[in-house]
């Protein structure tokens, strides 16, 4: 993030003026002087989410919406807003920069987000992901490429001669980069087409035939969104796009496993660390601490919440969560990565 700085002049004032400024900045409270429940007490929470209404995303969004408040000191209101644009880099954007700094205004972005300015997305991207409050993540995120039953593509293998032209959101999201990895280190024929502001749209797109399909689309989503054209053959899964095999799909095909050496295998490893990611939840840099620390306390008591996950299950929501310390620690050893497989990875999304 740029910062830009307006240079500073020492005025001349009296003595009995000095000592008046001295007196309030002395006695005046802090600008921070209430506890985190007499905050939470007198403001509502603002919940954004980065995309449109219907898919995954905001289905996550607002079910912790839903139920986070009778975690936080106060029992604030939770309101969920979409801010949809960009694959939800719209969204990350404006909470880095814009986004009130007074813990009343948390979101979901898409699992991308926190590695687009390492992978050398700076034209969209205008935030440091490490200045943000991670609060967790609701779900550890295995992602699947589909394609739609009539284009006759039953298998990934296909994929090595005929074209699959998939939906997509934008620079954020999982399919803008995960089509260039398939295509680029796996060389098969695939095909993205961005501009859609999120899942439902692109489901949707789907059935009217302007795309065959769609990649980096969360399981857990496809289940809860989708259910009926699992039941019925209307797509048919192609590959799992993660470190590890979902324990529901065995006999689907790993990435991981088509890597032919060791540098594609540490290329991949970089792309796939966003599957813990799966589901996050942030809040905006320079809130107070003892804020953001509810937040994250509110969030880990959330996920264990029996009416939660009862809800949850009832939605067919999979809750496979990823803790505060454990993201920010993936984050850290991410952008340690070699500069040889960070530049190829850049590479790819140029």
């Amino acid at each position: 993030m740029r910062s830009f700085f307006n240079s500073l002049r020492t005025p001349k004032i009296a003595f009995g003026s000095a000592l008046i400024v001295t007196f309030f900045l002395v006695s005046a409270p802090p600008a921070h002087s209430q506890s985190v429940e007499e905050f939470y007490a007198d403001n509502n929470i603002s919940l954004y989410i980065g995309y449109s209404v219907g898919g995954g995303y905001d289905l996550y969004g607002r079910l912790v919406a839903r139920h986070i408040g009778r975690h936080i000191p106060g029992n604030p209101t939770v309101v969920p807003i979409n801010m949809e644009g960009a694959g939800s880099l719209r969204l990350a954007n404006w909470m880095y920069s814009a986004a009130p700094k007074d813990g009343s205004a948390i979101g979901t972005v898409n699992q991308g987000v926190p590695f687009m300015p390492l992978l050398g997305q700076r034209d969209f991207t205008d935030y440091e992901p490490a200045e943000f409050f991670w609060l967790g993540s609701a779900n550890e995120e295995v992602t699947v490429c589909v394609a739609m039953e009539h284009t006759g593509i039953t298998q990934f293998d296909q994929l090595y001669d005929e074209e699959l032209i998939i939906g997509g959101t934008g620079p954020g999201a999982d399919e803008y980069f995960l089509h260039g990895l398939l295509r680029d280190v796996l060389d098969v024929q695939i095909r993205s087409i961005t501009g859609y502001p999120g899942g439902n749209e692109i489901n949707a797109a789907m059935e009217r035939g302007e795309v065959d399909g769609r990649c980096g689309w969360s399981w857990a989503s496809v289940k809860v969104t989708r259910p009926d054209w699992l039941e019925n053959g209307t797509i048919n899964v192609l590959l799992q796009l993660g470190l590890n095999k979902h324990p529901e799909l065995p006999d689907i095909p790993l990435i991981m496993d088509l890597a032919d050496n060791e540098q594609e295998i540490r290329l991949l490893r970089l792309v796939m660390a966003t599957g813990p990611f799966g589901r996050p939840f942030l809040a905006p840099p320079g809130i107070p601490a003892d804020r953001a620390a509810a937040l994250v306390a509110a969030f880990n008591a959330t996920i264990v919440d029996p009416e939660f996950l009862a809800e949850a299950e009832i939605l067919r929501a999979e809750v496979r969560p990823v803790l505060s310390p454990e993201l920010n620690q993936i984050l850290a050893d991410v952008y340690r990565t070699e500069s040889e497989t960070v530049e190829r990875a850049r590479e790819m999304l140029r």
